[in-house]
């Protein structure tokens, strides 16, 4: 099977450090040739891949001062949508606009939708409802007005996360610096535990930084900046839990599964695709309210960290995504 990935252009693929959609088009790929097919990356030009890497952006617009973001995106969509003959499928990890060139190719494209920026994009999406083929990456995350061909949930390559059998009595945040995320109520949650809580993501809301979470900053309250993957591997595997009190509906949540690879459970405010991600009182704490979760931190001695490694590695690995993948391109390709 011949098959494009469309990567976006915000950053590297695999990221560096932030990069949620782009950790997950890199995961994929790489999947897919140990697979034995035939992969294409449309993906920065700085990207690691052992797929064949197809480029017109030197470097994310994200990691490029100056950089125009709508060029970028327009030079690099037209890029594949050029080539797409090539290909038996395409597999779309970059939202939307790729969809207004569906019609105008005879190659079938599936588009993961990582989430719904605003209400305002669905139109786009209901134009192509009955040519394209969705998946959403979690139940939670599904628009009634569109029709989907599966629901896969993202996968991880399991190789770069340590199973941590004891961990520490630190909480973690692990995420963006951002009121959607938490990162605040976090903070509460750890001083009224008396715990130890460290803090490592990107500052995406400088503001809120400065107002609710820098004030807080203490020996008790560390924030150590953003972590890559090594560090990442580390800081999750040593705490006793991850902290994800977020107020949106995640669409799934990396940090989470990354979380209980390592053994690590997780304690989080249950809204989105938690309940798909978290077994209650298995491998963490669903969670309503800061007061909630502060009960739960202290029954986190009651969990088996074992068992949240096994769900982990047997729900969101990166073979069983790429594997429910696989399922949906022939599924696709049977009915072409």
């Amino acid at each position: 099977m011949k098959i494009a990935i469309l990567a976006p252009v915000a950053w590297r693929t695999p990221p560096r450090h932030y990069g949620p959609w782009e950790q997950v088009a890199s995961n994929i790929t790489e999947g897919l040739v140990k697979a034995g097919h035939e992969v294409s990356l449309f993906a920065t030009a700085d990207s690691l891949t052992t797929a064949k890497l197809i480029s017109v952006a030197e470097k994310g617009y994200e990691e490029s001062p100056g950089a125009d973001a709508k060029v970028l995106e327009c030079l690099h969509i037209s890029n594949l949508m050029e080539q797409a003959s090539d290909f038996d499928i395409i597999h779309n990890h970059f939202d939307f606009l790729p969809l207004s060139y569906s019609r105008l190719i005879n190659t079938p494209m599936v588009t993961t939708i990582h989430g719904f920026s605003s209400p305002r994009i669905l139109p786009v999406y209901q134009k192509y409802n009955d040519h394209c083929h969705y998946v959403s990456i979690s139940n939670a995350d599904r628009a009634a007005e569109l029709n989907y061909v599966a629901t896969v949930y993202n996968g991880l390559n399991t190789t770069e996360f340590s199973f941590n059998s004891a961990g520490s009595d630190k909480l973690l945040f692990f995420g963006r610096i951002h009121p959607d995320k938490g990162t605040a109520e976090a903070i509460a949650i750890a001083r009224r535990s008396k715990r130890e809580l460290l803090i490592a993501g990107i500052i995406q809301d400088q503001q809120y930084f400065r107002e609710c979470v820098e004030p807080e900053l203490d020996e008790q309250i560390r924030f150590i900046g953003s972590a890559g993957p090594e560090m990442r591997n580390a800081l999750l595997g040593d705490a006793a839990a991850l902290l994800h009190p977020i107020s949106f509906n995640e669409p799934f949540g990396l940090s989470v599964a990354e979380a209980m690879l390592c053994g690590t459970p997780v304690i989080a405010f249950n809204k989105g695709s938690m309940p798909e991600l978290i077994k209650h009182s298995k491998t963490g704490f669903l969670v309503e309210n800061i007061d909630d979760a502060v009960e739960q931190v202290g029954n986190l001695r009651y969990l088996d960290r074992q068992a949240c490694y096994q769900w982990s590695n047997s729900m969101f690995s990166k073979e069983k995504m790429v594997e429910d993948y696989i399922t949906v391109y022939q599924n696709i390709l049977n009915k072409h």
